[in-house]
């Protein structure tokens, strides 16, 4: 009969989660606040990943050409919401989509000189560029799908 009792004391001490400061044990409902926080994140995530991979695929299919005003508004919104990801693995996918747009931007503004001076370099050069930051948001999709870190 103790082991009994035991077993149900030791599963009760697992399911609930001490608080960092000491000062006790969390209730339940911070555990769903919690989770509930994390899909909404999750959810925010997936909405800018397929923003940013419409403008990543008519980056690389010629004719097929979109606003760039789609990947400003995921921009902003990675911008906005990356500190609400603090502390979380979606941290790093928040970081991920904002570093690929600032490095792609760069690149392409670094490139141009090419694009307007020797059409076919240019080309070339932006082809690279395009097929890169399709490379990336397709592995950081991959990763949010599997529920880690991307990057790592």
């Amino acid at each position: 009969m103790n082991d009994v009792i035991d077993v149900i004391g030791v599963k009760a001490r697992e399911t609930r989660k001490e608080l960092p400061n000491g000062s006790g044990f969390a209730a339940p409902q911070a555990d769903a606040a919690a989770l509930q926080r994390a899909d909404g994140l999750k959810t925010v995530g997936w909405i800018s990943y397929l923003l940013h991979l419409i403008v990543a695929v008519a980056a690389v299919v010629p004719g097929f050409q979109v606003s760039i005003a789609l990947l400003i508004v995921a921009f902003v919104i990675d911008l906005v919401k990356k500190d609400d990801a603090a502390g979380t693995w979606q941290e790093s996918h928040f970081s991920w989509r904002i570093r690929s747009v600032v490095w792609a931007g760069i690149l392409y503004l670094v490139t141009s000189p090419l694009f307007l001076l020797l059409l076919l370099p240019g080309m070339l050069a932006w082809a690279v560029v395009s097929i890169w930051f399709l490379y990336r948001i397709v592995r950081g999709m991959v990763a949010m799908n599997d529920n880690r870190p991307v990057g790592v």
